[in-house]
């Protein structure tokens, strides 16, 4: 077995399972555009010197218990990025601003993570910023925020695009997020704000409902603050389409109804993916 299937499948547990099927059913009840790896948790956003470790079309998944119709179009290979500079064009094309979560989800400052920066989990579960590394040639994270009011307190959404040079590179990224979440439940994003608790799954096309990605990876927790407040439920969605990866992380807040917040995750990861296929998907007929 190679550490891809190992990573892939060492953390197929029941809860990740559920909350993977709980986010499906939100985007199926209406709401969502439809159907992830860099690693950025949904923290206060960095400041400049020192960067955060930050589906398909329209169409939303199928629900539970209907058929799922594969929603991935066939990768154009010619479209691939090779070069650093077309890697950032193509990012721009993919990465999303508040409008694709709509009127509620504002910007918060700074709104974009340096550029050339990568997060790394260390040995001691830390996450610590290095330069990009030979697989990747270009990511972005962008910074959103819903703010406090209307009996809630402030809730935070981060959106990252990754493009790597080819789909297997893409897939060793989504392997090695799973990898993470199995050495390090506990994880702590800088000092005073920690991930407990938490937990992932890894669906390839075609399992577990998934018709919207050639891979989809999920991972849930909780989100802690030395600022004070509740813990909080803090999510992070991602897919793959070709040599991209795009995700959201989510943290809630108190007041925040849960099942919003995994709405407007797969509410975004769907328009990022949807431009992924639009750029880099060979046209019909």
């Amino acid at each position: 077995m190679t550490r891809r299937d190992v990573a892939l499948r060492a953390c197929g547990c029941a809860a990740a399972g559920l909350f993977f099927m709980a986010m499906v059913g939100c985007t199926a009840d209406g709401g969502a555009d439809g159907g992830a790896t860099s690693r950025a948790p949904a923290a206060s956003p960095p400041s400049p010197a020192s960067p955060a470790p930050a589906r398909p079309s329209s169409t939303a998944p199928p629900a539970p218990g209907t058929t799922a119709v594969s929603l991935v179009p066939e990768l154009d290979e010619s479209k691939q990025p090779k070069t650093a500079a077309e890697a950032r064009a193509l990012l721009d094309r993919i990465v999303i601003t508040e409008d694709a979560f709509g009127p509620d989800v504002v910007r918060r400052t700074p709104f974009e993570s340096s550029p050339g920066r990568w997060p790394v989990l260390d040995e001691k579960c830390v996450w610590q910023t290095t330069g990009l590394p030979p697989d990747v040639l270009a990511t972005s994270t962008r910074y959103f925020q819903i703010p406090a009011g209307n009996g809630h307190g402030r809730v935070q959404l981060n959106a990252t695009v990754t493009v790597h040079h080819n789909r297997a590179e893409s897939g060793w990224e989504t392997a090695r997020a799973m990898e993470e979440v199995v050495r390090c439940p506990e994880q702590k994003l800088r000092e005073g704000e920690d991930l407990t608790g938490l937990l992932g799954t890894v669906n390839h096309q075609g399992e577990q409902l998934n018709n919207w990605s050639e891979d989809a990876f999920s991972e849930f927790g909780t989100y802690v603050s030395a600022q004070g407040g509740e813990p909080q439920p803090y999510f992070w969605y991602q897919a793959q389409f070709g040599p991209v990866t795009v995700a959201i992380a989510g943290k809630g807040a108190e007041g925040f109804q849960q099942e919003t917040l995994s709405q407007l995750i797969v509410q975004g990861n769907s328009r990022m993916l949807a431009q992924a296929k639009q750029a880099l998907g060979k046209a019909a007929g």
